[in-house]
């Protein structure tokens, strides 16, 4: 910042208090912790050591600091709650990850939300969840009412595990913990593997809650330009040499956003750089059930010894019915289910027990095959709409919910977002999925939340 850069409130001293505020909230510095020198500080934000003094004074009279003569200035007292919006480059909270999030789940039936990543609910399996609640009502009590086993659902896993080998992809039962969600899942992970300080590689552009969730684990989120033909290996394997990361987090199947899937030779690739440089795979399968035919996965030709695998149903089943899957090498199973255990003590029984049933039902597999058509249908008309109203989709997936569009003359994402919400549709713009920010022209949209015409009638609107 120069010496000109001013703050919300119009001055030097109010920058310097908000810089010392943001790095306190994000636990960059915690209770007890020395801030920089009145010098140093000064150096860093480009402004006089007498703005430095009167911001630390201001601060110190608010009781955020305290000074201790002939030793410096210390954050007082003890930590604020976590604050992920102070942590990282602060984007306009009207369109940060998020934010996204929130007015998508909290959206009443008056607001479109081709923005979000779910099927509609109208679209999910409802006669087989009915069915397999009232199979589950009439079962023992001791499903309704007990925590399940450490694993989980001994049945949901054995079926998983047929279906993960269906995939190519080796896992046993007994390599396969459940969690309540695929989201936990990776939770877990962080958890199980990195501690503050450590870099993570994500693919740039990724989900965006990936960067809330790392975030929240204060790792050091470092991106891999992502295309339709996969991560870029030269950025990959000099991000690898450089910032030697705990693991790589990506999708290599329908990826989310750009809705790409990553070819053999592109995984084989990847997972070369990944043993050149010791580094672990952390592979979201998520979207696995969109596919018709299995396409390659990183598991699948790892083995998972270097690759660990998480899935989960709420995309195809219910997202009030949430339970997630790990996949990952037998030897670490059980130290994950010790820390699964002591943050959680366990997964939802009866979630589970539903999901089993669910698959297990023979009409989920026609309930996949009609999802997918209606997609594909789906995913035809919003391409016309978005063309007619001047928006390219320079790749359009075979199979999946997303598009990654591109606005025309270098729109601004996030203004046309703001726009859109104003007038009750809920999109997802390009800079929240970008490490680097870089996809400010872009938004990704759900081709199975776009079939009402306000939608590109709206959208219209925003970008004029």
């Amino acid at each position: 910042m120069s010496d000109t850069g001013l703050n919300i409130d119009g001055t030097r001293v109010g920058a310097v208090m908000a810089a010392i505020e943001a790095r306190i909230a994000g636990r960059v510095l915690g209770p007890g912790a020395r801030l920089p020198s009145i010098r140093a500080f000064a150096g860093t934000m480009g402004v006089s050591k007498s703005t430095v003094v009167e911001a630390y004074e201001r601060l110190g009279a608010e009781g955020a600091i305290v000074s201790r003569p002939g030793s410096g200035f210390y954050v007082a007292g003890r930590p604020e709650p976590l604050s992920l919006a102070a942590i990282g480059p602060r984007l306009d909270r009207a369109v940060d990850p998020l934010w996204i999030a929130r007015q998508s789940l909290e959206a009443g039936l008056a607001l479109l939300k081709p923005g979000c990543g779910w099927l509609p609910a109208e679209w999910m399996p409802d006669g087989s969840l009915r069915r397999a609640l009232r199979q589950l009502a009439r079962d023992e009590g001791e499903r309704l009412a007990c925590y399940d086993t450490p694993l989980g659902h001994a049945g949901l896993r054995q079926l998983v595990a047929r279906r993960l080998v269906d995939r190519g992809i080796p896992a046993h039962p007994d390599a396969i913990v459940l969690t309540d969600s695929a989201t936990q899942g990776l939770d877990l992970i962080c958890r199980f593997l990195v501690e503050p300080g450590d870099a993570v590689l994500v693919d740039d552009p990724c989900y965006f809650n990936f960067h809330a969730l790392l975030r929240a684990h204060r790792v050091r989120v470092v991106g891999v330009p992502f295309g339709v033909g996969g991560p870029d290996l030269a950025a990959l394997a000099a991000a690898l040499a450089e910032h030697r990361p705990r693991f790589y987090l990506t999708n290599s199947g329908l990826h989310n956003p750009t809705g790409a899937t990553v070819s053999p030779a592109t995984v084989h690739r990847v997972l070369k750089l990944a043993e050149a440089h010791d580094t672990l795979i952390v592979e979201d399968d998520i979207y696995a059930d969109f596919e018709p035919e299995p396409g390659p996965r990183l598991a699948g030709f790892d083995g998972l010894e270097r690759v660990i695998h998480i899935g989960g149903f709420s995309k195809t089943l219910s997202a009030a019915a949430r339970t997630g899957v790990i996949a990952l090498r037998p030897d670490w199973v059980e130290r994950l289910v010790d820390l699964k255990l002591a943050v959680s003590l366990g997964n939802g029984n009866l979630a589970a027990g539903l999901v089993h049933r669910t698959l297990s039902d023979g009409s989920y597999r026609r309930y996949l095959d009609g999802m997918r058509a209606r997609l594909a249908e789906a995913r035809g008309n919003a391409v016309k709409r978005l063309s007619g109203i001047g928006i390219a989709v320079p790749h359009v997936p075979s199979a999946g919910m997303f598009l990654w569009a591109r606005l025309p003359g270098g729109l601004d994402a996030a203004e046309v977002a703001r726009r859109a919400l104003a007038a009750g549709v809920v999109l997802a713009p390009g800079p929240v999925f970008s490490a680097s920010g870089d996809a400010a022209d872009r938004l990704r949209f759900n081709v199975a939340q776009c079939g009402d015409r306000k939608v590109f009638e709206v959208l219209a609107r925003a970008m004029g």
